[in-house]
């Protein structure tokens, strides 16, 4: 456990020092994730040690939202002044959201469609 532990922090540490030499738009996490993944595609699937230390990390996930639910309390007051910019943000950024993806999934399937439909044609020639 301690191994897999160790690689997944690995590929975040490495992630966040990329974003920060380089000034990438992206979370260091995020492509810390993306490396994670690509390990994991090279190696040619997930080990059981690195799926039982992502299960057991999962398992305690909701752990990380208690310093978020902290400093919303800190700072309630200013909260309380800025509730509808807040309110509007996240209402418009989840629309958004589920937009883009329904709309990128639908380009997916039609691309998928599109390949299919030519590999078809392909083997009946």
């Amino acid at each position: 456990m301690l191994q897999a532990l160790t690689l997944i922090l690995l590929c975040q540490l490495v992630g966040e020092t990329v974003v920060l030499l380089t000034g990438l738009p992206v979370p260091g996490p995020v492509l810390g994730m993306l490396l994670l993944l690509g390990w994991l595609f090279l190696r040619g699937g997930i080990s059981d040690e690195v799926g039982h230390t992502a299960d057991a990390l999962l398992a305690h996930f909701s752990l990380l939202f208690v310093p978020a639910g902290v400093g919303v309390m800190l700072h309630w007051e200013r909260i309380q002044g800025q509730w509808p910019a807040i309110a509007a943000a996240l209402l418009l950024g989840t629309l958004l959201t589920l937009t883009v993806t329904a709309l990128t999934m639908a380009g997916a399937q039609r691309l998928l469609a599109t390949l299919h439909r030519r590999r078809r044609g392909a083997a009946g020639d």
